[in-house]
């Protein structure tokens, strides 16, 4: 029963979770949960051990209750996740605002999110492949990244559009720290190795990178270069307003 409820996604039901318009339960006995405490709990699941090993009988195992007290507050694991991802980032930390000017405060924003994901990197997964329903967390990080771009000379969807890059590289980090093997990534280079030293006249621009470092581990915040590329690219159109 509780498998063929976790199938289903209720919208409706997720905002009002997330904006707090869903009263507690009337049914049964007075309540020993909340929504919050439940929250905390899958958070913990999912930081320990990774997004899919959250589930409903898992977070109530978690919270020592039964899987159905949890169907008392959440209608399933999906609406579940839309409240993990909101709780997770928080509120956009005062450091953003206290910069001087638009650059250094948007540097600010992408590095206190980029944190978050490093923290918690099962919200990569959680906010993949389909429309985020967006609670007061995640609109206040939006909210705080348009709010440094607004002063200056970039329209509208060119500030969103510029939001979008850093998430997109952001994410794409994230993806990496996901994906990291260091036992496979060593096994893989010794195979690339090997190819490349039979077939590595073949590909002279990639065997001289390699050679040169290219794919060598690199010092400092894995971050910068990509963030800064970015922000050289807005700064002309931006230094307009």
């Amino acid at each position: 029963m509780a498998g063929s409820r976790e199938k289903k996604r209720d919208p409706k039901a997720s905002l009002a979770l997330l904006w707090g318009e869903q009263g507690q339960p009337r049914r049964g006995p007075k309540p020993s949960l909340t929504a919050e405490r439940i929250v905390a709990g899958a958070i913990e699941v999912a930081d320990a051990e990774g997004p899919d090993a959250v589930s409903m009988q898992r977070v109530a195992t978690e919270l020592g209750v039964t899987t159905m007290a949890l169907y008392r507050y959440f209608p399933g694991k999906a609406e579940l996740v839309d409240l993990m991802v909101d709780s997770a980032l928080g509120a956009p930390p005062g450091s953003i605002g206290r910069q001087d000017g638009w650059r250094p405060r948007l540097t600010e924003w992408a590095r206190q999110c980029w944190a978050l994901y490093r923290r918690h990197t099962w919200i990569l997964a959680a906010t993949a492949m389909r429309r985020q329903l967006m609670g007061p967390n995640q609109l206040a990080w939006m909210d705080s990244a348009l709010a440094a771009l607004a002063p200056t000379g970039l329209s509208a969807a060119q500030q969103h559009d510029t939001v979008l890059l850093i998430i997109g590289h952001i994410r794409s980090l994230a993806q990496q720290l996901v994906d990291a093997d260091e036992e496979g990534g060593e096994e893989w280079n010794r195979l690339a190795g090997e190819v490349l030293e039979r077939h590595g006249d073949q590909f002279p621009a990639l065997t001289a990178a390699i050679a040169a470092g290219a794919f060598a581990p690199q010092s400092g915040d894995p971050l910068d270069f990509g963030l800064e590329r970015i922000l050289d690219g807005v700064t002309p159109l931006a230094d307009q307003g």
